[in-house]
């Protein structure tokens, strides 16, 4: 079906997917709900909790990987793609959440892994049994070089993105096997038309035939790599390993396997997709993936405003690079403007399950005021961006990074072991300082907190006596969701105000152009969204939105808001601001105070 796009008045401006306005909300399921004790999140938890989901206004739910896993990468190192990881509950526990959310009218999407599998996997254990296996293929098996010396070295130089080299010594067979992450995580062969095959039909027609509505997928902007092999340049002489995404990242064949995955399984389902497409920084990279014309995918997320802080290159990953608001709002005002005049799409997110919690990473948490300010005008921005939106767990009520006195023990994801324990082996301490900061800010860790339910042990997250597969976070008392449920000043309350009021003037903050005004200024963001159509303003113009957020701690004015819209004084209307009303005095608005956000409009609210 499609989404009706019209105005508060019923008029018809035209027809899209029903996914273009839709509200995601990503669930990481091991730190969602745990209802059986064992510290570890599960599917009975996360059914338990839909209600909240529905209240909060979400139409889909993604499920991060719930597969069989060894867990070395937190289940995105799947065993058996048929299965469900055993702390998370049974193939029947999925059917039941199918169940609930349909019959609510929200749909359901997993996260499909399919770049690489566990080392674990029937297919790779098949495929490293014999050189002439029938699988062997399946994977991607190198010999290896030997130096005048007669030592042996891998097959390239490339670094993975977990560090160390991205090739692993197969002693039964005597190769080596490219995994572009960790050892445990080889990567299958997309050049092979049979292993192609087994993907769609065992990782996702299985799951369509049960009711699945569609996939996030993993990667997928890596699943063509370079077939020659050959050496990346030398960019970090301290390594023998060089970053090589130029290797493996929109390699030769991508589209071509991408449209087919469409034709075969994505397009006959009717299912919707969303990919994970790092690296790609360009516009005219991007758009072939998401034109509609194209037939390859819906939506993909692109990272170049969630990635700002991260160090240049690989192994500079977690050295903290400070940027200005000017850079986040030019990167914003790109990804939302490439679309205009294309058939493709767009996404909006500031968090997901790889990167720290925004309200520490673009916001102000050095006082609970300015923490609660700053995550309503973090809200302010996500609810009136173009495209798709996605929420991550926990960012409706502004949970923040973990404490920065917690030690690396608390970190347990691999990534954040892996670039901590290199920097301690480079023996420079101010590497190993500068790692720990870009920890503390940027860590995948801070997403994979249990949610704060409540004030109860445990944060409401497992039950009193239970140990948690992580700590939970030394503020869940002051920051959960019963405590902000029922009070209309919340930030909970906020995100579910103003995700009714994206939903109601979808023309203009799902639909409209994106115009960013004074980029250079450091403390204050301003854009414009107009709506498609003619008409709907008060003068007759076209419905617009002028966006103004003070990120910072110092009053700012709003400016000339009637200019901006394009409208006379009197036809200027507030239509949401994170403080309450902020009423005009004559010609003049109120001044912002710090991390204050407001809309205005040219159309009665």
């Amino acid at each position: 079906m499609g989404s009706l796009i019209s105005d508060d008045e019923g008029r018809y401006i035209g027809t899209e997917p029903w996914w273009k306005d839709a509200l995601f909300y990503q669930v990481y399921p091991a730190s969602f709900k745990d209802s059986n004790g064992d510290g570890w999140g599960d599917l009975p938890g996360l059914i338990s909790k839909i209600d909240y989901l529905e209240e909060l206004g979400v139409d889909v739910v993604w499920v991060s990987p719930i597969f069989e896993s060894p867990q070395k990468d937190m289940g995105y190192d799947v065993s058996d793609y048929q299965k469900i990881y055993a702390p998370y509950g049974t193939v029947q526990d999925v059917d039941a959440l199918l169940e609930e959310c349909h019959k609510r009218g929200m749909k359901v999407i997993l996260d499909l892994v399919v770049n690489h599998t566990s080392v674990e996997h029937e297919w790779f254990k098949e495929s490293r049994s014999s050189k002439d296996n029938p699988k062997r293929d399946w994977y991607i098996w190198r010999p290896a070089r030997y130096d005048d010396n007669g030592a042996r070295h891998p097959p390239t130089n490339w670094r993975g993105y977990f560090a160390g080299p991205t090739w692993t010594w197969d002693e039964q067979t005597q190769e080596y096997y490219l995994h572009l992450y960790a050892p445990d995580q080889p990567d299958l062969n997309w050049e092979n038309a049979k292993c192609r095959e087994a993907i769609y039909e065992n990782t996702m027609r299985f799951w369509l035939d049960r009711g699945v509505d569609g996939f996030r997928i993993d990667t997928v902007n890596k699943y063509s790599k370079r077939t020659d092999f050959v050496d990346a340049p030398v960019t970090d002489p301290t390594s023998p390993h060089q970053p090589a995404p130029e290797m493996w990242c929109n390699g030769p064949r991508i589209h071509e396997f991408i449209h087919e995955m469409n034709r075969k399984v994505l397009a006959p389902y009717n299912a919707v997709s969303v990919g994970e497409l790092s690296l790609t920084p360009e516009p005219n990279q991007v758009i072939p993936y998401v034109s509609a014309q194209a037939q390859e995918l819906d939506m993909v997320f692109e990272f170049s405003v969630i990635r700002l802080g991260n160090g240049n290159g690989f192994g500079a990953k977690y050295i903290y690079d400070p940027f200005p608001l000017s850079t986040l709002k030019r990167l914003t005002a790109k990804w939302q403007s490439f679309i205009e005049g294309t058939d493709a799409w767009a996404t909006a997110f500031c968090e997901n399950h790889d990167n720290g919690r925004a309200v520490s990473r673009f916001g102000d948490t050095s006082t609970p005021d300015l923490w609660s300010r700053s995550a309503k005008t973090i809200a302010l921005w996500q609810a009136t961006m173009t495209g798709t939106l996605f929420l991550y767990q926990g960012q409706e009520i502004g949970m923040t990074n973990m404490p920065p006195s917690w030690g690396m023990e608390e970190y347990k994801d691999i990534e954040s072991a892996n670039f901590y324990a290199e920097a301690v082996e480079s023996g420079d301490g101010e590497r190993v300082r500068k790692t720990m900061h870009g920890l503390r800010i940027l860590a995948r860790d801070h997403a994979r907190v249990p949610f704060q339910w409540s004030d109860e042990p445990n944060a409401g997250f497992s039950d009193a006596g239970a140990t948690s597969w992580m700590r939970v976070h030394d503020d869940y008392a002051a920051i959960n969701a019963a405590r902000q449920r029922h009070d209309p000043d919340s930030i909970l309350s906020f995100y579910k105000r103003v995700m009714k009021l994206r939903k109601r003037y979808k023309d203009v903050f799902v639909f409209g152009s994106h115009k960013l005004l004074d980029p250079d200024d450091e403390e204050v963001w301003t854009y414009v969204k107009e709506g498609p159509g003619s008409g709907g303003g008060r003068d007759g113009t076209p419905r617009k939105a002028l966006v103004v957020m003070n990120f910072s701690r110092s009053e700012r004015g709003v400016g000339d808001v009637a200019t901006a819209l394009g409208c006379n004084e009197g036809d200027v209307r507030l239509l949401v601001g994170t403080n309450g009303p902020a009423p005009s005095q004559g010609r003049t608005w109120p001044a912002l105070v710090a991390w204050e956000g407001r809309v205005y409009t040219n159309f009665d609210p």
